[in-house]
């Protein structure tokens, strides 16, 4: 009877079998989940951030992600990049690349002419654009120019005695979005809005000056 007991109890110690079920066996990976819930979304095709009028130069992209056990965490990748605001930043995964263009400024070349849109216009100014330029064509000197925020506009007081009227013209889609012009003992005052943050120089030109926005 001992020994029957002895094979039996041998024999039982030499099974290849769990010792507890709820462990894996040898050979499986055990994948540590944090959390029971299932969850369930949708898969990425493309997302986009904008940024504010401020923005000038892109610096870090970090992406915070869930991985398989729900434990949460982040990863950047460094950069150093010149943006225009304007455009938005996308986000997509997809196993193509594919181009597409985007509005540059280009730099004029030596002798070529600028193309100028004019946006506004009253008897001793007019008010023209491009890109972010603005030249304004007057023979008045301009006797004092600041920049106001909420919004974001450039003043010109400009020396002359005038009764001009008050003016006001909306220039809708562009950088230079709305030209005021209002009378003042001694001068007169162009008011123009911006469509968003910038600071500018001012060069004296021939037939006027010239504002660029950076």
């Amino acid at each position: 009877m001992i020994k029957v007991l002895f094979v039996l109890f041998f024999l039982f110690i030499t099974l290849e079998a769990r010792e507890n079920p709820f462990f894996p066996a040898k050979g499986e990976k055990d994948i540590p989940y944090t959390s029971n819930q299932v969850k369930s979304a949708e898969p990425l095709k493309r997302s986009s951030i904008t940024l504010p009028s401020s923005a000038r130069i892109i610096k870090k992209v970090t992406i915070e992600y869930e991985n398989l056990d729900a434990t949460i965490e982040k990863k950047s990748i460094d950069l150093d990049n010149s943006i225009d605001w304007h455009l938005p930043i996308f986000i997509s995964q997809n196993y193509t690349q594919s181009e597409t263009k985007t509005q540059r400024e280009k730099k004029p070349k030596k002798n070529e002419t600028i193309k100028y849109k004019e946006i506004a216009s009253v008897k001793h100014a007019k008010f023209l654009s491009s890109q972010k330029t603005l030249k304004v064509v007057t023979e008045d000197k301009i006797i004092r120019n600041f920049l106001l925020v909420k919004p974001h506009r450039i003043v010109l007081d400009f020396k002359r005695d005038t009764n001009i009227k008050s003016y006001a013209k909306e220039n809708k889609g562009g950088i230079f979005c709305n030209v005021r012009v209002g009378n003042h003992a001694g001068y007169y005052r162009a008011v123009v809005e911006l469509d968003g943050f910038y600071r500018y120089t001012m060069q004296k030109v021939p037939n006027g000056y010239i504002f660029n926005l950076r």
